[in-house]
């Protein structure tokens, strides 16, 4: 995401009891409308700080690392340090915007599996010691550039579900574990830890127990070579709901006392992304275009009607693929939009499908879903929209992101409070001032 570091000001809107996100996202479509009707973002930032509550409350034995490309907001990143989160980074820009919020190197781990000889040389300069590694080639490159790096093995699991089968397989297994200890050794590198990986379709005993064990095995042989190994890195995979956590907690948990007590040492971390924002961010986007297709037609935006069956509708949206909806790229899922404007129960609904503005046949965000016919003007909004969508993969790359309206309930400001979590004087470059009508909060950080 360019221009990240110039985004140094920025404000926070302290909800009033009676009001919610919605109230929020209708005032600026309503400015919008007078204007020239630019998708925008609406983030809660109370549903960024109770999903760390639930990962203390389910977790506590284990560390959150955010996962910075999963979305770069600079408010994201201050409010995750206050609350004492570490950083996942894989770019430079990635590690500048972290630094720039005073975020302590020892609290960064450099991710990413070929990374440039540039970025490591960057990562020691500023004394990131903790990288991930799964080849030789990466260790031999690490040697040459950063001989006080500590190294994190990412160890492969077996496949356990469809998705994971059909992804490209990564990490080492316990036979490439040893040469690479040996290797290691060699080049007179620190390895600190292992790291697997379990995605979040795959939260099941089984899974972990084959994981852990595997990483246990892979850290009695690197104290066979003299290693100190004190780290478990238990990956990503939360897809951010309740549910999910305390499923893993329950899998995982009876795991770790076995194969690594506290008496071993070793800190357990993992690295959530989507679990903190997905559900924090709402997109909000105007209908630009329409096209009206026969269900026997062709999926392609350039079909034309034929034929009197029912029609479907193609809808133009203000933002694609190529911006906001970038996951999409990744094989995600899209979540179904809701329609903005009132609609009637009698109103007949019709497939539709989804576009984003370029015209490009890769641009569609919706295959289908069932909606009243829109007019152009008209607004959908999509919840659950903040992973993956404002982070430094490439989306809008012109410079045009949408911009981000953050808020924050008054419930969930005074509550927080209550819990321990204090913003004003943790997060320190912040200045709260608290408006006289209680309707907003500006939060600013000085240049």
């Amino acid at each position: 995401m360019k221009g990240t570091l110039d985004e140094l000001h920025y404000s926070v809107e302290l909800l009033e009891r009676d009001a919610a996100v919605r109230d929020v996202i209708d005032k600026h479509i309503c400015d919008q409308t007078l204007a020239q009707k630019n998708a925008f973002f609406v983030a809660d930032l109370g549903a960024i700080i109770w999903q760390q509550i639930r990962w203390k409350s389910r977790m506590e034995q284990v560390r959150p690392f955010y996962v910075l490309k999963c979305n770069s907001s600079p408010v994201v990143i201050e409010i995750l340090a206050a609350l004492g989160t570490g950083f996942i980074c894989s770019s430079k820009h990635e590690l500048e915007l972290v630094k720039s919020f005073g975020v302590l190197s020892q609290d960064i781990i450099l991710g990413g599996m070929c990374k440039q000889l540039s970025l490591i040389k960057y990562a020691a300069k500023l004394g990131v010691q903790l990288l991930v590694c799964d080849s030789e080639a990466e260790l031999r490159k690490i040697a040459r550039c950063h001989s006080k790096a500590k190294l994190l093995l990412q160890v492969t699991t077996g496949g356990c579900c469809e998705r994971e089968e059909t992804s490209m397989p990564f990490g080492l297994t316990l036979k490439d574990c040893r040469h690479m200890l040996e290797c290691a050794k060699e080049l007179s590198l620190h390895v600190a830890g292992v790291k697997f990986h379990i995605p979040s379709c795959c939260a099941e005993p089984q899974a972990f127990t084959h994981a852990v064990s595997d990483a246990r095995c892979v850290f009695d042989m690197g104290e066979e070579l003299g290693f100190v190994m004190n780290i478990l890195d238990i990956g990503g995979g939360f897809d951010g709901t309740e549910a999910q956590l305390e499923k893993v907690n329950r899998a995982l948990k009876p795991m770790l006392d076995v194969y690594f007590p506290p008496s071993t040492g070793v800190s357990v971390i993992a690295e959530p992304g989507a679990y903190y924002v997905s559900a924090a961010f709402s997109l909000a986007v105007s209908i630009i275009s329409k096209k009206i297709v026969s269900r026997d037609a062709g999926q392609h935006p350039d079909d034309e009607l034929s034929g009197n069956d029912e029609p479907e509708f193609q809808y133009y949206m203000n933002d694609g693929v190529f911006g906001s909806f970038a996951y999409k790229l990744l094989d995600e899922s899209v979540p179904v939009p809701s329609l903005h404007k009132e609609k009637s129960l009698e109103e007949p609904l019709f497939s539709s499908s989804l576009w984003g503005p370029s015209s490009d046949g890769l641009d569609q965000v919706v295959e289908s879903c069932l909606l009243p016919e829109l007019s152009v003007g008209d607004w959908l909004v999509f919840s659950h929209s903040g992973a993956n969508s404002l982070g430094a993969m490439g989306a809008h790359a012109d410079g045009h992101r949408p911009p981000v309206h953050y808020v924050i309930s008054a419930g969930d400001w005074y509550e927080i409070q209550n819990c321990g979590v204090t913003l004003d004087t943790t997060m320190k470059n912040f200045s709260v001032v608290q408006q006289p009508s209680l309707t907003e909060t500006s939060i600013s950080t000085p240049a």
